[in-house]
């Protein structure tokens, strides 16, 4: 698919430290294994409790759900935070918008917020968001004015979920410029993708677009960088693996799959924190989180 946009330089660097396993997790087991340094390590131990979640109601919603041609947007998977960006000033600085009616989730706008603020303490600070949030009434719009080879239709697009944004530079083209290459590098560690990078057209089956970045949230930027995966590629492999540890930044994540068709029994840390997204399709991902003590 087609659409108007900037070159980018790809540079895959990655420098995390994770480690999968292939079955559930045992309810007795309370340790996420982790790989540091490329040698395995002790698990962690984390007090916590298991509770039961019915974990139906969650399919379409979440921030790792996949959306295309085959699956659509339902409605409890648009952001209800969804913002105008123009008029939250503690949200627009640091880069410029070429629209004034630019939407985005107010969640995403503090992520790129905080990566813009990262990239200006080291000299790179001339972003643009092009476009953001669109409801479905926008999307049938361009769909029709554009046509399928420019714009897909509504309720397929990410841009009807809020959580993707076209990103650029005042400069030029992003092949040629620093805010191109410090992404390409960088926004993983914010929680942010390359949707549709240029070697994964046949998975994803969108032509290369350089300038669309979509928010998965860590730690699942973080293992998709390492792994060189775009979305479809990741939610295969939890549903292969069941469960993947990860250790990243002194804190500890377990990421695990569950079909959505019964209740399940989830682990939870008691000083940490769990979120819940669905896959879009048929299985919910849970992860959990606890600092090291």
């Amino acid at each position: 698919m087609k659409k108007w946009g900037f070159l980018i330089v790809l540079i895959a660097l990655g420098y995390i430290f994770l480690r999968s396993s292939v079955a559930m997790p045992d309810p007795d087991q309370t340790g996420v294994p982790v790989m540091e340094l490329g040698e395995a390590v002790d698990g962690w131990s984390a007090p916590g409790r298991e509770i039961t979640l019915d974990l139906r109601n969650d399919v379409y919603q979440g921030d790792l759900l996949l959306v295309n041609k085959e699956y659509p947007v339902h409605a409890e998977g648009v952001r209800k935070d969804i913002v105008r960006l123009a008029d939250e000033r503690d949200l627009d600085r640091g880069y410029g918008i070429l629209d004034r009616d630019i939407q985005l989730s107010r969640k995403v706008a503090e992520a790129f917020r905080q990566m813009v603020e990262a990239a200006g303490e080291e000299g790179v600070r001339y972003f643009l968001i092009s476009s953001g949030y669109r409801g479905f009434d926008k999307q049938q719009q361009l769909y029709e004015e554009k046509g399928s080879d420019y714009a897909l239709p509504a309720g397929h697009s990410e841009h009807n979920l809020g959580l993707s944004l076209d990103i650029g530079s005042s400069l030029g083209a992003m092949s040629e410029a620093p805010e191109g290459a410090w992404l390409q590098e960088n926004a993983w560690k914010y929680g942010f993708i390359l949707r549709y990078p240029k070697n994964k057209v046949n998975i994803t089956g969108i032509q290369y677009e350089p300038w669309h970045f979509r928010y998965v949230g860590l730690p699942h930027s973080a293992i998709m960088h390492h792994k060189d995966l775009v979305l479809e590629q990741y939610l295969e492999l939890l549903r292969e693996e069941k469960r993947i540890g990860v250790e990243l930044d002194g804190i500890h994540y377990s990421v695990t799959y569950y079909p959505a068709t019964s209740n399940a029994n989830v682990f939870i840390p008691e000083k940490g924190e769990y979120e819940i997204s669905g896959d879009n399709m048929d299985g919910v991902i849970v992860t959990t989180s606890n600092e090291e003590q």
